[in-house]
């Protein structure tokens, strides 16, 4: 047994020691925050460099990690810590060399030969922006804005005769500095009549160029605002700019692109064009898409930027709400079989995806779940599968439905030493591992006995799950719901997941009997939800389900245990959001003192199996 054991320890090592670079190089982009001194050229200057750099990353990482970049956080702590973890003891990348690069030139001369050229693109038309990373990432050119201004980014490396003289290998405007794009006539090398909107002309063509020839990854897209935000975001901060997230997309040629879902509306960065132009080409996109990837579950990663488009916030071309919108983009996607990897804002940036996606996951994460039999011994189920009289109490412990909060929230919330006091039902979506896969492991190899994992919005993605069935109304397509079992069942195997903590359902109809019963099949230790049944109870003898509270932290307790009876069994389903265990902990004993010492804190599955048991076995307690 114990030759067994050494064997496998050796073939783990030698799999993990294959698998980590010999050597990598770091680079500190902090340098373009710092630079920022509150004018709006020097932003621009900050977008032109991030977004040649993060190009550059994305193709140089492509087969094996070798350029890491230190920015986010204070001074690029976020980053800091990750690769801390990364080259810890018996980490991935513990006998890793790493060398500093300092300035850009220096790092142009050992990565600029990724680049086969350039993609300049239009800053009139700032959408081409989008289009110039698709290209980037297809074609491995570096995408750089048209500006022959001497000290520009398009002078210094296009221009400049002491510069590198880059060709341009691809223009998205005429080589005079006027706009290929106008609205106008047809879209330029096609026989498509114009959209009467230069944004929407540009999609089409990227569309007919590159998603409809198959150029494009079949598995990933981007959803990143453009050029605009160099154009109106405050001229002193890079944040939220969504730049540093594609080096992912570029590594994956995927298409990357920024459109409104609305279809009552103009747009606030393209108010010429007709009501709902933004949304028909939006759909046209994801039609393509669907039919490149022949109907299999796609993941986009970015979120509708509500803080500066398509939304009331945003100014007075948007008459929507924010989450409002989200729920109509998130509609949207689902139509086409989309799920988000929701790069929301607030915590939106993500650094180093093209790295951390490439770590070799174990094939499986398992993780322990209280059986019946435990809770029994527990004593919260008798002899005669009695349940316990007290409220049970379950916290969703959220929002961890993108790559980009997990990798900057969880290094404070992770950390807290009060982590594994109390039970947590950690809501992180097992598909995350697409770009943070060192993240999902590093989690799951930290974890405590107090530390649980269920599936976050709606499983394994964030998609409204009743706009996979029939009939679809965005797009007529045939039901989604088989490939979204599919694509469940794969990803919950390898997280040993079997609960769903939050369905949301949004805009869209409330899940069929085919869906729930789906759900039943994949998640069978319970779900939380928007549009159920019932408030809780048990589908078909299978799988629990509740409907959940929200809990933000000016909620009063009385309004929470106010109307609930301490004589009686009750559960109790709460979500919040990037709370720190030692918040929660406080919140347990404040509620528990509310409730007399009658409250029992569960993490999910204990908290979904009791439930069970108590209404399969006629609601009987002790």
């Amino acid at each position: 047994m114990k030759k067994l054991v050494i064997l496998l320890a050796v073939v783990c090592f030698a799999a993990a020691a294959w698998a980590a670079p010999a050597k990598m190089d770091t680079f500190d982009l902090t340098y373009l925050s710092d630079a920022l001194d509150g004018s709006r050229d020097e932003l621009i200057k900050s977008w032109d460099e991030m977004h040649f750099l993060v190009a550059l990353q994305g193709i140089a990482n492509r087969e094996t990690p070798k350029l890491y970049y230190i920015y986010k956080g204070d001074r690029g702590k976020t980053d800091k810590f990750w690769l801390a973890k990364m080259r810890g003891h018996e980490a991935w990348l513990e006998h890793t060399r790493f060398t500093d690069i300092t300035g850009f030139a220096e790092l142009y001369r050992k990565y600029g030969s990724v680049f086969m050229g350039a993609v300049v693109y239009d800053p009139k038309v700032p959408a081409t922006s989008c289009i110039a990373s698709t290209i980037a990432g297809v074609e491995d050119l570096a995408p750089i804005r048209y500006d022959p201004e001497p000290g520009s980014l398009y002078y210094r490396m296009v221009l400049n005769p002491k510069g590198p003289k880059m060709k341009v290998k691809k223009w998205l405007l005429n080589e005079d500095g006027t706009s290929m794009f106008t609205g106008k006539g047809k879209i330029p090398g096609t026989d498509r009549d114009s959209t009467g909107s230069a944004k929407c002309d540009a999609y089409i063509w990227a569309k007919i160029n590159y998603l409809d020839k198959g150029l494009c990854s079949k598995q990933y897209m981007g959803y990143y605002i453009d050029y605009y935000f160099a154009l109106h975001n405050d001229p002193k901060s890079l944040n939220l700019a969504t730049l540093v997230n594609q080096d992912f997309q570029i590594m994956h040629k995927a298409f990357v692109f920024d459109l409104g879902p609305w279809d009552d509306e103009a747009v606030i960065d393209d108010p010429g064009q007709k009501k709902g132009l933004d949304m028909e080409t939006f759909k046209e996109i994801l039609q393509s898409q669907y039919t490149q990837s022949k109907g299999e579950m796609v993941q986009i990663s970015g979120f509708t930027p509500w803080n500066m488009k398509y939304t009331k916030t945003a100014g007075a071309m948007g008459q929507h709400g924010d989450v409002e919108t989200e729920w109509r983009h998130a509609e949207l996607l689902s139509n086409y079989n989309c799920y988000m990897d929701a790069d929301a804002i607030g915590a939106s940036d993500m650094t180093n995806a093209s790295v951390f996606s490439q770590f070799p996951l174990e094939k499986k994460y398992p993780q322990h779940k209280n059986t019946l039999d435990d809770l029994k011994r527990l004593g919260y189920i008798d002899g005669q599968g009695r349940v316990k009289k007290a409220t049970y109490l379950c916290i969703y412990v959220g929002d961890y439905d993108s790559a980009s909060w997990l990798y900057q929230c969880m290094p404070d919330i992770w950390e807290d030493p009060v982590r594994g006091q109390v039970p947590l039902g950690w809501a992180i979506n097992p598909t995350l591992s697409q770009r943070f896969a060192f993240g999902m492991d590093y989690f799951r190899k930290t974890a405590t006995e107090n530390d649980t994992f269920v599936a976050g919005d709606n499983g394994a993605g964030y998609l409204n799950p009743g706009s996979l069935a029939e009939p679809r109304k965005f797009s007529g397509l045939p039901s989604g719901v088989a490939k979204w079992k599919e694509h469940n069942k794969k990803w919950f195997d390898i997280f040993d997941i079997s609960c769903v903590g939050f369905v949301i359902d949004g805009f869209a109809p409330k899940m069929t009997d085919e869906l729930f019963d789906v759900y039943a099949e994949i998640a069978p230790d319970g779900i939380g939800g928007q549009k159920l049944p019932s408030g809780e109870g048990v589908w078909k003898h299978k799988m629990p389900y509740k409907s959940m509270g929200a809990l933000e932290k000016s909620t009063r307790m009385s309004d929470i245990v106010g109307g609930l009876d301490k004589n009686k069994v009750n559960f109790v389903l709460l979500r919040n959001i990037l709370w720190k265990p030692e918040e929660q902990r406080d919140f347990y004993l404040e509620f528990i003192r509310a409730m007399g010492n009658n409250a029992i804190v569960m993490e999910p599955y204990s908290f979904y199996r009791i439930m069970k048991q108590y209404y399969e076995n006629g609601q009987e307690s002790f």
